[in-house]
């Protein structure tokens, strides 16, 4: 006799392979088998090792939303999870009709704006770095983030006032703060159930980072991190899977929030590993089920690398 199964739809989950793993481990945990589904641009994709891939239209297509809500219905999704910024309106918008662990659309776009994210942060009262505005001196040692960007991509370090002046033109499409130089980075995987109760906040220290995303990442014991995440959480209402970026200045002993992505984050298998069941989150309230709290073990150390998925001539199923 087969066991019952979960069936489960990831957003961009390609290079997901090892979170992937943690669903089915977190499934069999529940003596439940695991299905999933990965929708993507093409069918060679990594996660095509654990996953049946699905190719699909881009998140921006008009008509990608319901082409995922006849997906969802024929294969019988009981979980919509985003793995990518573009996927999580798509996921907010599909949660009408199948379970998604994450914020509202509207929310989402706040989130991916740096602007407008700084804007909600100030209001609320949350300590971050400076902003600069024009006359406003910070000094030159500045940097500028495209306001719509990821992955530490299109950077621009300000250390003159001529570097300064050369950005003006464009200053609309940058959050300009100060710079901190000695500092320390922290990632935190959170999340958050349909009442609004935090079940995990698990800080991590950002060790490596390669093309954006970390490589090297280790659970810490960090009760600040824990209570500015709170507040953060509590101050902005989001639901899900969030993971939310700090920066500490070593300097003048300053913990900040530097950022926040209303999904689950590359790193968030270190805390996975740590105890903080993300997966089973997810599935749980995928299933209509109270949400266990837990409390990460400090210590924990990822090192993540690159592995190949072969795929032969005229066959989309890897070796």
């Amino acid at each position: 006799m087969s066991k019952p199964a979960i069936n489960l739809l990831f957003l961009g989950g390609a290079k997901r392979v090892s979170m992937a793993r943690h669903f089915i481990a977190a499934a069999a945990r529940r003596g439940l088998d695991c299905n999933i589904y990965s929708y993507e641009l093409s069918e060679r994709e990594p996660i095509a090792a654990v996953a049946q891939v699905i190719k699909g239209l881009r998140w921006s297509d008009p008509a990608v939303v319901d082409d995922l809500r006849s997906l969802c219905a024929r294969l019988g999704i009981h979980a919509v999870i985003p793995f990518v910024d573009g996927a999580v309106a798509v996921a907010a918008a599909l949660s009408k009709d199948v379970f998604a662990p994450c914020c509202s659309a509207d929310m989402a776009e706040a989130m991916f704006d740096k602007v407008v994210a700084d804007d909600i942060f100030a209001r609320a009262g949350l300590p971050r770095p400076r902003r600069w505005t024009p006359g406003i001196p910070l000094g030159a040692h500045l940097i500028a983030k495209p306001r719509h960007g990821s992955a530490s991509k299109g950077l621009v370090m300000i250390d003159s006032q001529e570097a300064l002046a050369a950005i003006m033109p464009r200053i609309d499409d940058y959050l300009i703060q100060e710079r901190i130089d000695r500092r320390a980075e922290y990632t935190v995987d959170c999340y958050v159930d349909r009442s609004g109760r935090p079940a995990i906040i698990s800080p991590r220290r950002r060790l490596e980072v390669s093309g954006g995303e970390v490589t090297r990442t280790v659970t810490v014991n960090m009760p600040a991190a824990v209570e500015l995440v709170r507040r953060t959480l509590e101050a902005t209402g989001l639901r899900g899977a969030v993971t939310v970026q700090l920066i500490e200045d070593l300097d003048n002993c300053r913990l900040m929030i530097m950022e926040i992505n209303p999904r689950l984050g590359g790193g968030a298998v270190c805390s996975v590993a740590a105890r903080a069941d993300l997966p089973g989150c997810i599935i749980a309230e995928a299933l209509g089920e109270p949400v266990p709290a837990c409390s990460p073990l400090p210590g924990v150390e990822i090192a993540r690398y690159p592995m190949e998925t072969v795929f032969m001539p005229g066959n989309n199923k890897p070796l």
